[in-house]
């Protein structure tokens, strides 16, 4: 009887959190998730909205079903803490298009808005920019910064790039832990992660400012790379390494290094005219060797990048997923697979290889494998917080139809009243013969 009691009090749909022994025995699954993310001033709301929040069931061993609720990808919202105070201007270098809307915006910043703004310092060193005496008052406003020397990750509450989908890759890069929201206007080529028009952007900033916004959680890559010192010495440490990461660490004979990444890693067999040959491992178990010329390990954000030139299936970045994608394979039975977020890939080189491999994080700081090195990937636990124009379902879309022309074709005519008479007559004709 005790024993009764007790089962229907862990069954009851009015206790949280729901636990379910039979999938996910040491899981808890509760109304509200919470998020990893800065406690300095600002959280990130993954509270589903009243009525948004949709369902399913698993069927455990004990007979009962269990609710699980999962969370509508629109319900997740942008609230701030406090108020914003200070902003990371990333600006596309290279562009003179580009100068005019910079000096918009951070002018509106910091006169309008009364914003601490930063800028990274070869921006200012731009010649249009030194020329231009009435953007002398506001340059001497800004707090600068050089990358791979100083670290500002706890001084920004929040992230606005002006430019291509390489300036959000280039911001994720910026920050190794958590991310601030990341505002993105669409000022580049292709613009598949920017989905803000400038030509409002007063009223836009403003709604982001006051916290009336949606965001979308991309999920990260945490990459580590061990790598064999061949008697080489080890970097010289100042305290802060590649993208910002701590300098690279050595143990008995290795160096080790950390990335997170936001698009893709790229294994790939470099100038070498014979095919890669690597291994990947998934949480220590050999899976597949990679023969050809690399192997592609993205993100669902970037799924719609190098993976899908590759051949991949386009992924929604609020699935939490990660993508091997073969590049130009040598078997032809090889097809790209979706294995869960958080399990561990190890890739390596394998005994038989003939050449080294190369290996890149979302297009940067390329360098080689060899024997004896390693590289492991698992789901970053800091994901990059995107604000979105509408919500995360809507942008995604408007961005495959505007970007990639997904399913665009020559819509088919319809038929006119005659047309539609003699098909009919036609069909009779045949049925009446058979």
């Amino acid at each position: 009887m005790e024993q009764k009691n007790s089962l229907s009090r862990e069954l009851s749909p009015d206790l949280t959190p729901y636990c379910c022994t039979a999938c996910h025995g040491d899981e808890d699954w509760s109304h509200s998730h919470p998020i990893r993310g800065r406690a300095k001033s600002r959280s990130l709301s993954a509270s589903p909205a009243l009525g948004s929040t949709k369902e399913f069931r698993c069927r455990p061993q004990s007979d009962y079903f269990l609710k699980r609720h999962i969370q509508d990808p629109a319900s997740q919202r942008l609230t701030w803490n406090k108020a914003p105070k200070s902003v990371l201007v990333i600006k596309k270098i290279r562009d003179d298009r580009l100068l005019q809307p910079f000096k918009e915006l951070c002018v509106h910043l910091m006169e309008e808005n009364n914003m601490i703004v930063y800028v990274e310092k070869k921006v200012l060193e731009d010649p249009a920019i030194v020329r231009d005496e009435n953007f002398g008052p506001v340059k001497k406003k800004f707090c600068t910064f050089r990358e791979d020397y100083d670290d500002i990750s706890n001084q920004i509450d929040f992230i606005i790039c002006l430019g291509g989908d390489g300036t959000l890759l280039y911001a994720s890069s910026l920050f190794q832990g958590s991310v601030p929201p990341v505002m993105a206007f669409h000022l580049g080529s292709l613009g598949f992660l920017t989905p803000f028009n400038f030509e409002n952007f007063q009223s836009q900033v403003t709604q982001v400012i006051e916290g009336n916004a949606a965001i979308i959680l991309r999920s990260r890559l945490k990459v580590r790379v061990v790598k064999e010192l061949r008697g080489q010495k080890p970097a010289a440490s100042n305290g802060v390494g590649e993208n910002g990461s701590l300098a690279p660490d050595t143990e008995l004979g290795k160096q080790i290094m950390q990335y997170q990444v936001l698009n893709e890693v790229v294994i790939d067999r470099g100038p070498s005219s014979y095919l890669s040959n690597v291994d990947v491992y998934l949480d220590g178990h050999l899976i597949t060797t990679v023969q050809g010329d690399g192997v592609i390990v993205s993100t669902p954000t970037g799924s719609t990048a190098y993976a899908a030139a590759a051949g991949a299936s386009m992924i929604h970045p609020n699935v939490p997923a990660i993508m091997i994608t073969p590049i130009c394979p040598h078997s032809l039975s090889f097809r790209p697979i979706v294995v869960p977020a958080g399990v561990e890939l190890k890739i390596t080189l394998s005994p038989e290889a003939r050449n080294t491999a190369w290996v890149s994080f979302d297009g940067r700081k390329r360098q080689e494998i060899r024997h004896g090195d390693s590289i492991s990937i698992t789901t970053s636990c800091y994901p990059l917080p995107s604000i979105c124009v509408r919500d995360p379902v809507s942008d995604w879309f408007e961005s495959l139809a505007q970007c990639l022309h997904w399913n665009v074709r020559k819509k088919q005519t319809h038929f006119t009243e005659e047309e539609e008479e003699e098909e009919e007559d036609e069909q009779g004709q045949g049925q009446g013969q058979g």
